[in-house]
């Protein structure tokens, strides 16, 4: 289950991206979603319409999923929060978990980073919010189109990333979320007993994301920074603004997946060939420290 309080104006969009995050946990494992129960906190006295167009979009997501809203519970809340309880199903011969990549192995990102950047600046400079203009700051604004691409990706399901990676076969995989992409990497590091190294080149990213990258990630990506200090060792030419983004807390991330080194290109190749266009191999995993995430420029 996950929920969050709203990230876009589009009540539609809000829900269709809410259910997208909620079902990339089953996608991340290889399985298959079945039911969703919705959880809603909602203002009253905001009126029906807008929730009916949140409900909507979430369900309409889920099915597309291949799954069906089948209830769910909501309660009177001034701020709004919306999310759903994902069931689904998985062989547990075949189940994906993060708790297998092995030394060899290439690192594969399904989607860009840096949603949170991109929200974050947008309402700054839009103004929307007094409190988000006083974290944030106003500014330079983002470049033309960013914002949308960033909405369609967070709307866009892991549904083919996991179709493809589980008929290639790979070793580990997490989805990226809240933690950002330092954090959840170093999950799937520690739990696995290796490290990794990345190529911040490499990482697949919304452009235009270094300049605005302290300020965006003010508030869950600065707490992100300070927790994976301790586990990240930056190499000469890694900038402050580098590890920003890469801490940078993600809405409907993508999948983060470790493969077999032979099958990374079939991957990636199949990835593209499925409409997944942002899949890139970013880096690899290596002996040593688990849970260390080494990074190069």
């Amino acid at each position: 289950m996950d929920f969050f309080t709203p990230i876009v104006d589009d009540p539609y969009d809000y829900g269709q991206i809410a259910a997208a995050n909620a079902l990339s946990d089953c996608f991340a494992m290889g399985a298959q979603p079945i039911t969703g129960l919705n959880l809603v906190a909602f203002p009253c006295d905001l009126g029906l319409d807008i929730l009916g167009r949140v409900l909507a979009g979430g369900a309409d997501k889920m099915r597309e999923a291949g799954g069906v809203i089948v209830g769910g519970h909501s309660v009177d809340d001034p701020e709004p929060k919306f999310g759903i309880a994902v069931t689904g199903t998985v062989d547990p011969r075949k189940m994906i978990t993060n708790q297998n990549a092995k030394p060899g192995d290439k690192l594969v990102l399904t989607k860009k980073i840096g949603t949170g950047i991109i929200t974050n600046v947008t309402k700054a400079v839009s103004g929307v919010a007094k409190a988000a203009r006083s974290i944030f700051g106003g500014g330079d604004k983002l470049k033309e189109g960013v914002y949308e691409e960033a909405v369609a990706s967070m709307r866009a399901l892991n549904r083919k990333a996991s179709e493809v990676m589980v008929r290639v076969g790979v070793n580990a995989c997490t989805d990226i979320t809240g933690f950002g992409l330092v954090g959840h990497l170093h999950n799937v590091m520690e739990a696995s007993g290796v490290r990794a190294k990345i190529h911040f080149s490499e990482v697949p990213q919304f452009e235009d994301m270094l300049p605005h990258a302290i300020a965006g990630t003010a508030g869950g990506g600065e707490r992100n920074r300070v927790w994976t200090h301790g586990f990240t060792e930056a190499k000469a030419g890694v900038s402050e603004e580098m590890i920003a983004v890469l801490n940078d807390a993600q809405t409907s991330g993508g999948l983060l997946i470790s493969v077999d080194p032979e099958k990374a290109d079939k991957l990636v190749r199949e990835m593209h060939a499925a409409g997944v266009e942002a899949a890139r191999i970013f880096g690899e995993v290596v002996e040593g420290a688990p849970g260390v995430v080494e990074v190069e420029p």
